[in-house]
């Protein structure tokens, strides 16, 4: 019998795992927010090192979160999940997490060695989730600060290695924690069967809701704020604006579906919401970023 065809489809069966297993839209999204930052503020052709270390970083935090959770994953039958799915294994899958926080290392070191420092504290945090915090109520806490770190990664490898304002930083970390609230939403009933206890699934999916939704909100308001104190000098301001005005409207709406038990009119609008954040935020102009201009 010729297996030919099973060996030259089990490599392209563990390619597709491991590009499902690394969570692959929020790594190419947080490192698209990374390089667009970078662009921003000035870090130009070294923009793309800010790229490939935080697209290395991320790759090895959703890795490990699936080779981690491979065990829970097999007791709740999710076969959604490519490890279980038979389509990777878990040991390489544990070994490309390994990989990618290696690389993340000099890929880090090419923006200086206080950015470094920075972005490794963020995937050490990011790590920790993985390795349990996930299932504490203290599961919000590398969230906030590992995003509020990344446009410190960005800002650190400028010449004289600038902090960005602690705003800027504040706002980061609210983005990082209202995405955390949204994103177990649509995972409760998973989370419930594998034991996962975090304080968005302790809170429960409603209130999550609304945590989520009131946090991207204190988001937006701390963008609008650094437009308004950086008034007239930068381009970006009026977009930023439209962007911030636009995210608070959509809150609304959703805060008033939820009220009314329209359950997925609200989650999606909640998406709605955190990504018109998301965009205001990167949309901020340098002289709004920087601590030091």
């Amino acid at each position: 019998m010729d297996h030919g065809g099973d060996t030259e489809r089990r490599p392209l069966s563990a390619l597709r795992g491991l590009a499902l297993a690394c969570h692959l839209p929020p790594s190419l999204a947080v490192t698209a927010v990374a390089t667009v930052l970078a662009l921003d503020v000035g870090r130009g052709r070294s923009s793309i090192w800010v790229a490939l270390a935080v697209l290395a970083g991320q790759l090895s935090v959703g890795w490990s979160n699936d080779a981690l959770d491979a065990s829970r994953d097999e007791r709740a039958q999710r076969a959604s999940k490519p490890i279980v799915a038979g389509l990777v294994s878990r040991r390489v899958v544990g070994l490309s997490a390994f990989g990618a926080l290696l690389a993340a290392v000099p890929l880090s070191l090419a923006s200086g060695w206080r950015a470094a420092v920075v972005h490794l504290v963020a995937l050490s945090l990011a790590w920790s989730y993985n390795l349990g915090l996930k299932a504490t109520w203290a599961s919000v806490v590398p969230y906030g600060i590992a995003f509020a770190l990344l446009p410190a990664f960005v800002t650190l490898g400028l010449p004289g290695s600038p902090w960005p304002k602690a705003v800027v930083m504040v706002v980061a970390g609210l983005l990082g924690v209202g995405a955390h609230f949204l994103n177990t939403i649509a995972d409760a009933a998973d989370d419930e069967l594998t034991g996962v206890r975090g304080l968005p699934q302790r809170l429960g999916p409603r209130a999550s809701l609304r945590a989520g939704v009131g946090i991207m909100a204190l988001a937006a308001l701390g963008i609008g704020a650094l437009v308004v104190a950086d008034a007239g000098a930068d381009h970006h301001g009026l977009l930023t604006a439209v962007l911030v005005a636009a995210a608070l409207g959509v809150d609304l709406v959703v805060l008033r579906a939820a009220s009314r038990g329209r359950e997925r009119v609200a989650w999606y609008g909640a998406l709605g919401s955190a990504g018109l954040c998301v965009l205001a935020f990167v949309t901020v102009g340098s002289s709004a970023l920087l601590a030091v201009s």
